[in-house]
């Protein structure tokens, strides 16, 4: 097991894109540099990256920069330039099939539909690396899901958002230090709702 962790969050980039349902990943990412006082942003490997340490470890925290459906790009550049294996490696996305407030640690599995998944899997050629689904809920009546993950999240959402990112960073940091399997069982199913 290596001491190096690389914690991806995906995401669009451009400020257009900030605030929205589909930016979830990026918010946690954004939530955890500060949390971990993270220094030295750069762009690699079509990603912002920015370092951390905690508790002995090595943190890379990184948003990739390329649009949502080409997420896996740059995870891999990252993964073979830190020479991270992927059990070392947590990628945070949004997830329309849990409710808002609710977050989910897995070992592997597929897509389920997300596009920058679909891509990090396709890249990587394996599902077999750790992710952390962050509910965002489904859309509205009979709105398209393509045009609800590009909304912004209403006012009375953020405050969940907000304690779901608290919980999701507490769940990342779980992993970093005693693994997916602890990670997993104190966080996963717990919801702010």
């Amino acid at each position: 097991m290596t001491d190096t962790y690389l914690l991806i969050g995906l995401g669009n980039p451009g400020r257009e894109y900030r605030d929205n349902r589909h930016n979830i990943g990026f918010m946690l990412i954004d939530r955890l540099a500060v949390r971990l006082d993270a220094r030295g942003m750069k762009l690699q490997s079509k990603a912002i990256v920015i370092g951390a340490l905690y508790e002995g470890r090595k943190l890379i925290l990184a948003k990739p920069q390329t649009y949502m459906n080409l997420s896996g790009g740059a995870v891999q550049g990252l993964l073979h330039f830190y020479k991270i294996p992927p059990e070392s490696l947590i990628v945070a996305h949004d997830d329309l099939d849990l409710p808002l407030g609710t977050i989910r640690i897995r070992p592997g599995g597929g897509a389920g539909g997300q596009r920058g998944m679909a891509s990090t899997i396709e890249r990587l050629g394996t599902q077999d690396f750790p992710r952390l689904r962050l509910g965002i809920g489904r859309p509205p009546g009979r709105m398209d899901a393509a045009a609800y993950v590009l909304q912004n999240f209403s006012r009375d959402d953020l405050l969940i958002v907000s304690e779901t990112l608290d919980r999701a960073a507490d769940a990342v940091l779980t992993f970093v230090t005693d693994g997916l399997n602890k990670a997993m069982n104190k966080y996963n199913g717990s919801s702010v709702v």
